[in-house]
């Protein structure tokens, strides 16, 4: 059989083919490469979008932020000293975008400004914090990316 630039093309063509194939089924049922979705009721959540930023908009006016740090004991999140601890209503919602099986929330019930989030509950790696809390009638909501 004689090889001429038709014949190469086809094989090069061919052997591309059968490497993006090989890809497509080796990341679709590898579970190293499975993913969740951040949030399971995406349209109901959006319908909800102006209040969420209303209540962000409270917590930007707030004259002294929301103190976010890791510590040797857990990530602690201090809260403005303008406001009465123990008026404050709310949850701690923190979630991995990688894994849904380690999200949890905590209820907010504060008698100083600190809350500590403990270590044993945390694992290395990217956090989202999600804190909606309701303060005299007021909702404030916080959100963060962290790494822990």
């Amino acid at each position: 059989m004689k090889w001429n630039w038709g014949t190469g093309i086809v094989i090069g063509i061919a052997a591309f083919m059968s490497f993006i194939l090989f890809l497509v089924i080796k990341m679709t049922t590898n579970e190293k490469f499975s993913f969740d979705l951040v949030t399971e009721e995406y349209y109901a959540k959006e319908m909800l979008y102006q209040t969420e930023i209303d209540a962000e908009t409270n917590t930007y006016n707030l004259k002294e932020k929301i103190i976010s740090k890791k510590t040797n004991d857990g990530w602690l999140l201090i809260f403005p000293k303008e406001l009465e601890p123990s008026k404050i209503i709310g949850k701690v919602f923190l979630y991995r975008p990688s894994n849904e099986k380690l999200d949890f929330d905590l209820e907010l019930k504060l008698t100083s400004s600190h809350l500590l989030i403990p270590d044993n509950k945390m694992l290395d790696g990217r956090w989202n914090i999600i804190i909606d809390w309701v303060y005299q009638d007021k909702h404030y909501l916080y959100k963060k990316e962290i790494t822990y």
